[in-house]
């Protein structure tokens, strides 16, 4: 029986971790969440149902493409739900289906933990962008 090498090892190692990751209800979930807009357009939609053009007016920034990608992905996800009324134009309405309703809470303490710790971040930052300046040379370059 042949034995593994260490790169081998961590190979094996990282694919299992890789297979877990896939699996993770938090990972999963938080690659929904997580990104820049998703959060955002949910926050806004639960406000009421909106049309296309009120959601891209709330989110200054936004393109349209990434807001046309970003209500798609909550759609699929089940976050949204998205109802065409056939006129001229067409109406196309965006609404919290019951899922994206009971994130809603979660999302909110997520923003009210930023707004009360958000000081504290910026302040590690600052000491740590401190602490790598000591360490650096007179050229800038890293003494470690």
């Amino acid at each position: 029986m042949a034995t593994m090498t260490a790169a081998e090892r961590r190979e094996q190692e990282k694919a299992a971790f890789d297979a877990y990751m896939d699996e993770c209800p938090t990972h999963q979930l938080m690659g929904i969440i997580g990104n820049k807009w998703s959060m955002l357009v949910l926050t806004d939609l639960a406000h009421g149902t909106r049309r296309y053009a009120e959601v891209g007016r709330a989110l200054p920034g936004v393109s349209a493409k990434m807001l046309t990608q970003t209500l798609r992905s909550l759609e699929r996800d089940g976050f949204v739900a998205r109802s065409v009324t056939p006129s001229v134009p067409v109406q196309v309405e965006y609404t919290l289906t019951l899922l994206g309703e009971r994130i809603v809470p979660l999302l909110a303490s997520i923003r009210g933990w930023a707004d009360r710790h958000i000081g504290e971040i910026h302040a590690a930052r600052e000491r740590y962008g401190e602490e790598a300046g000591q360490a650096a040379g007179a050229d800038g370059r890293s003494l470690g």
